[in-house]
């Protein structure tokens, strides 16, 4: 007999397998409900398979960024709830659909797997208050299904800043300039770097040049949502 935990987090119907969380119903629609993007930075393109205008003119710091859906309800608030409700049992619904994504492109475009999987770091003080660091779940769980290398303190975040959703885009660039360590052996490696929502990039772009200051192959973001 199916219980009440046993329902999608979505539209509330029964699970056939509820540690999914999601249904399959639920699940592809939000694979599906995207437009056509920028490979590279993840914005609205005209060609999902080539660069667009403004990363041939300005190249993001990392090689690619994969995404579930955008940062929109219904995904926003699950992820809402992991971040600030204690809602770490979604980690794992959430990672699931990000693994389903990033198996939809490597069907499509034979993408490799990466050799090293990180996480994008809170601050110590901000990893103390919240008691977990919803990044480092996700990451976890999809480096575990991959049977990929996973490093928890990989990087580190050393200097604590403003929250970055607070500032404009000029100020997260430079709020975050030494903001993170890089204690992982990273040379000659692709690395797919995981976070829960990217915004404008620039935590993703501090950490993809760190990353390759540290002599990495590639940098490769992975997140649940993008915000366009």
């Amino acid at each position: 007999m199916l219980t009440i935990s046993a329902l999608c987090w979505l539209c509330q119907q029964p699970l056939w397998l509820s540690h999914h969380g999601i249904c399959r119903t639920c699940a592809k629609g939000l694979l599906n409900g995207r437009d056509s993007c920028c490979p590279r930075c993840g914005l609205p393109a005209g060609n999902s398979r080539r660069d667009c205008g403004r990363c041939l003119m300005r190249p993001p710091a990392w090689e690619s960024l994969l995404y579930v859906t955008d940062y929109q309800a219904p995904i926003s608030q699950l992820i809402k709830k992991v971040k600030y409700q204690d809602g770490t049992g979604l980690a794992c619904v959430l990672a699931r659909l990000l693994l389903l994504r990033w198996l939809e492109a490597r069907r499509e475009q034979q993408l490799p797997k990466p050799e090293l999987i990180l996480n994008v770091p809170l601050h110590p003080y901000r990893h103390w208050r919240r008691g977990y660091n919803q990044t480092e779940l996700l990451a976890r769980h999809l480096a575990r299904w991959l049977s990929v290398e996973y490093q928890a303190d990989g990087l580190l975040r050393i200097r604590a800043a403003a929250p970055q959703q607070t500032l404009n885009a000029d100020a997260r660039r430079g709020n975050l300039l030494g903001a993170f360590h890089c204690n992982a052996d990273v040379a000659g490696k692709t690395v797919a770097l995981v976070d829960d929502v990217v915004t404008t990039g620039s935590t993703a772009q501090e950490l993809s040049r760190l990353l390759l200051a540290h002599r990495a192959k590639t940098v490769k973001i992975w997140c649940i949502c993008r915000t366009l």
